[in-house]
């Protein structure tokens, strides 16, 4: 049996961020709280959304605190400001960290607690209030997604908060809102809607439809990433990868994700680094890792990452594939190992055993014990 997750209306495409009032409208919505961060807010994007909202006669209150690797204070005072202004539906601006503070706020609002009693699997008994995502980054699908990543301040680490019951009403890409975006994040974002497209075609979860979404982003994403990186403005590249982090963000919020996620969650948590970044380095090691038990699989990944497999074995192949997600890696200048980013090999232990124990370690197509996984983490370094 499959359960396929999916916001109820999507909307891909030049100028659809002006759709964002009316689709509040069509939500009953008057009081909308725009969840974002200060640097879509200085870029003048929180503006531009605004104004749209209040063109279709409804008001709109705005946090702008949110920050990368969002953490559970950061919900807790963007639930403060939905109260105060007395709010009545929310709507996300950003790339991953802004969905799921929003995401946080809007479980809290409808169930009550703390964000923490709700990291697992569709632990909310009450839905959130209508909830618009409007998305700036090629990378997380966040905006719509059953996923929502938060920090826990206390332990440092990131509660995987998996609930269907988050998944936004509508879901907004346009690409004009990601033109602005410098090279480093669009590449960090891209190798992020990468590694969703290859984990969930390997997951234990996948099943067909899951395995069509993986592999027509990991096409895109072999075609248009490079392009997006060395030229911002080319429009073709941006809106092509905006429909692959969407196709990867299908994929991976249905058939789940494994151990890149898992341990690059540690990293996010512990180090507070860019997520993107993190998948990006790990990936190769863990798919490395995982190719014996699902060798077939990744010698299909090589063909959609344009990788000539005739004439060679079914292992020659997977192990090309895996060389190619290297060379991708290396060409749009993601850093070659986690030593770049000051990571400790005293951490190892820790952030292994905290990965053991992430909800997106379960689905991964192979069981490592501890010291398998300190040894991935080492091996990126």
């Amino acid at each position: 049996m499959s359960v396929f997750f999916i916001p109820p209306v999507n909307s891909i495409g030049r100028g659809t961020v002006k759709e964002v009032g009316d689709k509040l409208k069509s939500l009953k919505a008057k009081n909308p709280l725009l969840v974002t961060d200060k640097g879509i807010t200085a870029t003048g994007i929180t503006e531009k959304v605004v104004g749209y909202i209040k063109e279709s006669g409804l008001n709109c209150s705005v946090y702008d605190d949110t920050v990368p690797n969002p953490t559970d204070k950061n919900v807790e005072a963007g639930l403060a400001v939905y109260q105060k202004n007395g709010c009545d539906s929310i709507v996300s601006l950003g790339g991953g960290s802004a969905h799921d503070c929003a995401k946080g706020v809007g479980i809290l609002a409808g169930n009550g607690g703390n964000i923490r009693d709700y990291a697992g699997v569709d632990v909310s008994k009450n839905p959130m209030p209508p909830f618009v995502a409007v998305n700036t980054t090629a990378g997380t699908a966040s905006e719509m997604t059953r996923f929502c990543i938060i920090t826990n301040t206390d332990t440092h680490v990131k509660m995987a908060i998996v609930d269907w019951r988050c998944i936004p009403n509508f879901s907004i890409n346009d690409p004009d809102l990601m033109v602005g975006k410098p090279p480093a994040l669009t590449a960090a974002t891209g190798m992020d809607a990468l590694t969703h497209a290859v984990e969930a075609y390997v997951s234990t979860g996948a099943d067909p439809l899951t395995d069509a979404c993986a592999l027509m982003a990991i096409d895109l994403i072999s075609k248009y990433l490079r392009k997006a990186v060395a030229r911002g403005t080319d429009m073709e590249a941006r809106e092509q990868m905006a429909y692959a982090q969407f196709l990867a963000g299908m994929a991976f919020s249905n058939a789940s994700l494994g151990y890149v996620h898992a341990m690059a969650h540690q990293l996010g948590g512990l180090y507070d680094l860019p997520h993107g970044v993190c998948n990006a380095i790990l990936l190769p090691h863990v798919c490395a890792y995982n190719v014996n038990a699902s060798m077939e699989r990744f010698a299909v990944i090589a063909e959609h990452l344009d990788v000539d497999t005739c004439g060679l074995t079914t292992r020659e192949a997977a192990y090309a594939g895996i060389e190619a997600i290297k060379i991708l890696s290396a060409d749009v200048g993601i850093p070659s190992g986690l030593a770049c980013l000051n990571v400790k090999e005293a951490d190892f232990k820790l952030m292994a055993e905290n990965a053991m124990k992430d909800a997106c370690s379960f689905s991964n197509p192979r069981t490592a014990k501890l010291d398998e996984i300190i040894a991935l983490f080492k091996a990126a370094m």
